[in-house]
């Protein structure tokens, strides 16, 4: 268990599974910081917990912000993805976008803890700063071994078996 998680409200129920299970969309609304945890709930079948709702900061930087967004349709369109985002660039905040960046779960923590849209808007650049090298080098090599063997049968090159 974390020390930090999010309130999120359920947007839609997008399909019913036959063994109970459900897809589900939510929305995050704030933040919220496990202080204890109640393993019992009187007539409940689940723990519960007591939470504070820390104070944070939502006013980012909209170069650095404009920035993200640029990297991400650079990774987007490195791995081949098309992929829309419902607000303008300058509405967008980094909860906005993180999901669509790669974030390893723990990093997705990492990101939960940052209580400040301009850290936010930093881990997400340094995340993409890291991993847009990374893919680019991946998509070089793919081209390399689909090439792989090609030229064996040139007798000119000497590559004959």
């Amino acid at each position: 268990m974390q020390d930090y998680g999010s309130l999120v409200n359920v947007v839609e129920i997008a399909k019913k599974h036959k063994n109970g299970e459900m897809d589900i969309k939510t929305k995050g609304e704030k933040i919220f910081r496990i202080l204890e945890v109640i393993k019992e709930v009187p007539d409940k079948l689940y723990s519960g917990a007591i939470v504070n709702y820390p104070e944070t900061y939502e006013e980012g930087n909209p170069e650095l912000m404009r920035k993200v967004m640029n990297s991400i349709r650079d990774l987007h369109k490195l791995l081949k993805v098309k992929k829309g985002f419902k607000k303008k660039d300058h509405e967008i905040k980094a909860f906005d976008v993180a999901h669509h960046v790669g974030l390893s779960l723990q990093e997705e923590y990492e990101m939960l803890y940052l209580l400040d849209e301009r850290q936010r808007q930093e881990y997400l650049k340094r995340h993409l700063t890291k991993v847009i090298p990374m893919v680019a080098e991946m998509e070089v090599m793919k081209k390399r071994i689909k090439l792989n063997g090609h030229f064996r049968n040139l007798p000119s090159l000497g590559f004959e078996e």
